[in-house]
């Protein structure tokens, strides 16, 4: 395969994704999330343009099986502030609604409405991310603001597609006290994906950089008291579990069914990330 690559080659035993592919239409995110675990891609803040995307991806389409979804996308946003020109995305969507793709769209633009009209042809759910208000544009300095994004969620919604909000992720000290507040804002989703803040090196240095009061808390949370799993550290289990399970409670009361991602708890969900909206 080419631009369509299988979903979590490493298989890590904290993935709970079912089996899919994945696609981005473009290499790079202009997002800047200080939390983004991506950049291990070169220039990941410039985004580009892929050489003859639209023959690649169908010259794919044409041997993969079809029955397994394609996840667009996983590292780079697919609606970053140029897809309004180039439209690159849009042209992809067209292009696998019209071989009977089964799609999950992740993103954190509200640009993503703009193709309700394709995407309600198609057996497809959208995930917005949504991580607070209070510290949206420190921590996602360059994505549209979260307002923007919980009304594009609902106008997809109005246009009969599934949409899953993206709690994720949650940062000590920083919007786990929001958690109520965004889901009561996102009460008409279909389905709650959440998970805490794993933090690697480089987004440790972007974090306390940009919030200096942090430094010294989440040393002591994540590097002593916390755990290392693969490239990330993770919070103390007990804490994590706390943190989550007040978003599990609080979806409960709605009637709206959550999901942990690479957690290592169990949850109730038919699936992690929304493949059992797919319909």
């Amino acid at each position: 395969m080419d631009v369509i690559k299988p979903f979590d080659p490493w298989k890590s035993k904290l993935c709970t994704c079912g089996d899919k592919y994945s696609f981005n239409p473009y290499t790079g995110c202009m997002h800047g999330c200080l939390y983004c675990y991506a950049t291990y891609i070169p220039r990941f803040y410039s985004v580009r343009l892929k050489k003859r995307l639209l023959t690649r991806l169908e010259k794919d389409l044409k041997r993969l099986d079809l029955k397994k979804p394609i996840s667009m996308s996983n590292s780079s946003d697919p609606y970053p502030p140029i897809e309004k020109k180039h439209g690159i995305t849009r042209k992809c969507i067209e292009l696998m609604r019209d071989y009977g793709v089964k799609l999950l769209v992740v993103t954190k633009s509200d640009i993503v409405a703009r193709d309700a009209d394709i995407l309600s042809e198609m057996k497809c759910c959208v995930s917005v991310t949504v991580t607070g208000f209070k510290f949206a544009r420190i921590l996602e300095p360059n994505a549209p603001p979260p307002e923007k994004r919980i009304e594009a969620m609902r106008e997809l919604k109005n246009a009969g597609i599934p949409v899953v909000l993206r709690l994720d992720p949650i940062l000590p000290f920083i919007n786990e006290d929001e958690v109520e507040e965004v889901l009561e804002k996102c009460n008409f989703v279909d389905h709650v994906v959440t998970s805490t803040l794993k933090l690697r090196g480089d987004s440790f240095r972007r974090i306390v950089s940009a919030i200096p009061w942090l430094e010294e808390r989440y040393r002591n949370l994540y590097f002593k008291f916390g755990k290392k799993v693969q490239n990330s550290w993770y919070l103390a289990k007990n804490l994590r579990l706390k943190i989550l399970r007040k978003v599990e409670e609080k979806c409960n009361e709605m009637g709206i069914s959550c999901a942990f991602c690479r957690e290592g708890f169990p949850f109730k969900a038919k699936s992690c990330d929304g493949q059992h909206l797919l319909s």
